[in-house]
């Protein structure tokens, strides 16, 4: 502890030179939360039929890494697990699988509120706030590749109900909580190889989304945002739901764009569209991933793509604008241990941008001395921000450095490891 308060005594001297306030940048960095994602505990698996595994539909989990979590009471205790190993306040993200349906099959056309209570009511008892998902994969309504979009009438009704009673889960959850419920829509709809076309899929995927906005909530209790996709597992040649369709149709309607770091191809930069986007949009929900060559959900890790994210965000005096949740799922390690990393690392991300001597790099930009500018971003990349973080944890009691490693190893020996 004594070295914790030394070294950032120390950082925040050398801050301080450069006209970085990091008492400010902590303050701040305090009122951000991160919504987690709920499948990363189970790889994806949900509480319909207990026991299954996920189905393709889009989406695949690889690895086998002993530990997941079996049932609602497991996958809640190693979430209590995860919010302890994280400095903050932050969400839980929710998806529509995951409810409690007490070994009692319910259609997805059927789900409503009385199946997420108990969600409810646990994350009031860990001062939580939650966000929701429509869940339009893994079900043998999926299985053709199409949902909202498909050209069966009968089954895009189907999808547009249970979209529709997910939403209003999502208000309830919204009102109940005092805060706004971010409802996102991803749906795996796309054609394998080439199709002949692609105009039909769209105009019903229009339509369907026109049927399902019709009906209002407060933004108050509840927020829709819609998540493109590049290509997906069997929709490598078309996706029907594009950025340029759901940025389109979101801004047309007032709903927010959710940009996920692995949605796009690996020479696009995310951090560039936010700044556009937020010309135009009042908000925006980042998925934050990690795409590596066709697999867009490894764990998020410190890299050059999220610290230029948070830059971006915090540059443009975003952050109030930005909603930030986690989208990753990696079964073959610990998955306790891989929502500390994600989480911790978008975290220091963010504190890295909040300590980036802005005023110093804006007034040489404004001079036209780019080298100056330039020499500056580099030499900021070697200050101290770690102490900066270490201190931030000590302050709010959680690990610091890597000391989460042992409380993360002693929980699977003691619990997770237990699991068969």
């Amino acid at each position: 502890m004594k070295n914790i308060k030394r070294n950032y005594a120390l950082a925040k001297e050398r801050y301080a030179e450069l006209a970085v306030n990091t008492e400010q940048a902590i303050k701040t960095l305090s009122r951000v939360s991160v919504s987690l994602q709920c499948w990363q505990g189970d790889d994806v698996g949900g509480f319909e039929k207990p026991g299954t595994a996920l189905s393709g539909d889009g989406i695949q989990v690889t690895g086998n890494y002993p530990g997941k979590a079996r049932t609602v009471e497991e996958l809640r205790a190693d979430l209590e697990k995860v919010f302890s190993l994280l400095p903050g306040r932050h969400r839980l993200n929710l998806h529509a699988l995951y409810g409690e349906f007490v070994n009692k099959p319910v259609a997805r056309d059927q789900i409503g509120p009385e199946h997420f209570k108990g969600w409810i009511d646990w994350a009031k008892r860990n001062h939580l706030k939650l966000d929701f998902n429509a869940t339009c994969f893994s079900h043998q309504k999926a299985e053709t590749g199409f949902t909202l979009s498909s050209r069966d009438k009968e089954i895009r009704k189907f999808w547009v109900e249970h979209v529709k009673r997910c939403r209003k889960i999502a208000a309830l959850m919204g009102k109940s909580q005092n805060s706004p419920c971010i409802h996102n829509l991803w749906i795996p709809d796309g054609s394998k190889d080439l199709p002949a076309d692609r105009w039909t899929h769209r105009q019903l995927l229009k339509e369907s989304l026109d049927e399902i906005f019709a009906i209002k909530y407060h933004r108050k209790y509840l927020k829709d945002s819609l998540e493109s996709k590049l290509f997906g597992i069997g929709s490598e040649s078309y996706v029907v739901g594009s950025h340029e369709f759901y940025l389109s149709y979101a801004i047309k309607n007032g709903l927010i764009v959710c940009l996920d770091l692995g949605h796009f191809h690996p020479t696009e930069s995310v951090a560039d569209k936010i700044s556009a986007i937020l010309q135009f949009s009042n908000e925006l929900l980042l998925h934050l991933s990690r795409g590596v060559r066709w697999d867009s959900d490894h764990v998020v890790i410190l890299n050059d793509e999220i610290r230029s994210v948070m830059e971006e965000i915090v540059r443009g005096d975003a952050l109030k604008k930005v909603h930030l949740a986690l989208d990753f799922f990696d079964a073959s390690i610990n998955r306790v241990g891989a929502w500390v990393i994600g989480a911790r690392a978008v975290l220091k991300a963010l504190l890295i941008a909040l300590l980036e001597p802005q005023a110093l790099l804006k007034k040489f930009e404004n001079e036209k001395n780019n080298l100056t500018r330039l020499g500056l971003m580099e030499e900021a990349k070697t200050l101290p921000f770690g102490a900066v973080w270490d201190y931030y944890c000590l302050k709010n009691n959680v690990p610091a450095e890597a000391d989460w490693l042992k409380e993360v190893q002693a929980y699977e020996k003691k619990v997770t490891g237990k699991r068969l």
